[in-house]
Order: C-alpha cells, then sequence, then structure tokens
C-alpha cells in the first residue's frame, strides 16, 4: 500500500513522500467542481491504494465514495461549523477527526468507534521563530475578526479598552507573530484551532482559552502556554499582563512550548 491521492487542503499530506510513501498525489482547488471515482485516478494519474478526502470548508465534493475499490479517508477538522460532516463520514472507512471531543459525534452505523481516530492541529515546518525580529507589540491577536464573529470580536474589543498595548491584525502570521511579546488566541466556537501550533511553532508566548479537545493532554498550562477562561476578558488581562511584567516567565514559556511542538507537533 504506497500509492496515496490527498485531495482538498493539504495540511500534512505535503510530508508524506518524506515519511515513506512512494507515490503521494496532492490536488487542492478553488472551483466547485465535484468528483467521481474516473476524475481521481485522472487526477493521480495512478490507480491510489488511498485516497484521503480533507476538510475545505464547503459542501462534499467527493461523490460514490462507498463503492470506492481503495481505502477511503476523511480527514475533518471544521466539525464545530458543519454538522453534516459526521454523516458524510459514513461513507469512509477510516475518519481523522481534529476536535476530540467531537469524536462521538463521528461513530455511526457505517462508522466503528475504532475506525475514528483523533488527529489534532499542527505546526507546519515553515512556522519557526525569527531570531532578528524585534517586538512591536505587547500582545498580539493575529486573525480574522468579523460580524460573523461575534464572540471574538466583543471579546478584542473589551480587552482592548482595559489593555492598551493589544493589537489586533490580519496578514502573514509567520511573519506578525515574532513581533509579539504575548501572543493572544481566541476560539469562535470553541474549537482546538491551528493558532495554537502556530503560535507556539513561530516560538511564541501564547495565551490561550482553555477549550478542551485535548488541548490539557497536550501542553501545560504555565509551561508550554497560559491558558484563561474562555471569553473572560479580565482572566485574560491577568495573565497577560502578568507575562509582560514578569519577561523571564515569559521567555521560559517561549522556549518550552517551542521545544515541545518541535518534538510532537509538526506536520512531519
Amino acid at each position: 500500500m504506497q500509492k496515496i491521492l490527498w485531495l482538498g487542503s493539504p495540511f500534512f499530506g505535503t510530508e508524506l513522500r518524506s515519511c515513506g510513501w512512494q507515490d503521494a498525489a496532492l490536488h487542492n482547488f478553488d472551483s466547485d467542481q465535484v468528483f467521481g471515482w474516473r476524475d481521481l485516478v485522472g487526477i493521480a494519474g495512478f490507480v491510489p491504494d488511498v485516497l484521503v478526502v480533507a476538510d475545505k470548508s464547503r459542501p462534499p465534493f467527493v461523490l460514490g465514495v462507498e463503492n470506492f475499490p481503495c481505502l477511503t479517508v476523511h480527514y475533518c477538522v471544521d466539525s464545530h461549523i458543519h454538522s453534516w460532516q459526521p454523516f458524510y463520514a459514513q461513507a469512509f472507512d477510516v475518519c481523522l477527526v481534529s476536535l476530540r471531543d467531537h469524536l462521538v459525534r463521528f461513530s455511526g452505523p457505517f462508522l466503528e468507534r475504532e475506525r475514528v481516530w483523533w488527529s489534532p492541529p499542527f505546526a507546519h515546518e515553515q512556522d519557526q521563530p525569527d531570531p532578528d525580529a524585534q517586538p512591536v507589540w505587547d500582545c498580539l491577536f493575529v486573525g480574522t475578526v468579523s460580524p460573523e464573529m461575534p464572540r471574538r470580536a466583543d471579546f478584542l474589543r473589551r480587552l482592548g479598552e482595559r489593555l492598551p498595548g493589544l493589537h489586533v491584525a490580519r496578514g502573514n502570521y509567520r511573519r506578525l507573530f515574532p513581533q509579539g511579546r504575548v501572543l493572544l488566541n481566541h476560539c469562535e466556537h470553541g474549537d482546538l484551532n491551528f493558532r495554537v501550533f502556530e503560535a507556539l511553532g513561530c516560538g511564541g508566548c501564547l495565551v490561550t482559552p482553555r477549550v478542551g479537545h485535548g488541548l490539557a493532554d497536550l501542553f501545560v498550562d504555565g509551561e508550554h502556554l497560559v491558558g484563561y477562561a474562555p471569553d473572560d476578558v479580565g482572566d485574560a488581562e491577568f495573565r497577560i499582563r502578568f507575562l509582560l511584567e514578569h519577561p523571564d516567565v515569559a521567555a521560559h514559556i517561549r522556549a518550552t512550548g517551542l521545544a515541545e511542538v518541535n518534538a510532537r507537533h509538526r506536520a512531519r
């Protein structure tokens, strides 16, 4: 079993060749196209032994998968947004689920619990500290803030009123993260998001909500990162100010968080 076709968002698919796969074809796309078996064989250039259909946060884009003559894997990341995903997953042989507390949702009449596996987020190899970067902001949040995310918008507004050093930005997080003394995370839907791993991978001192989904099993609060009660502005402010006032503690957390990501939570 050496030939794999990875369809959809790349995630850790880009690392498969370096991990021993003989043939690994990756195909991402931006159209509304829907694929059948013949389409997939044509895209891969071979008959795959394994097909991975990776979450693109859009309606199902592979049809007839329950009849495909290979091992089929569905990789779900946005189950906190799309309630249909557990039902669609029943057509597959195996399902990878990013959010651990949602594993039970995917166990169904055609997909046994033993074939639903937790695959938490991770940092890409390109998520690295920038030794030449200088801190610009006391506290930095990088991400989307929009009317579709009312909890996040309200949280950041209220925190900014109490913490003038908070800076909110969008853009290349790999360039921005090294410019924050403390990095802030917010999870609109209580999900364990990729920002946790990206921030730590970039060498940041991260303050993030305690959301569940295995966060406490992956990282030690106060050692690898600092947790706050979700949406509790006062709790987040207290922890951010403590880290700013104790740069030695912040430096320790940066180092241990990065080491933990390097050891256990890279794409490879």
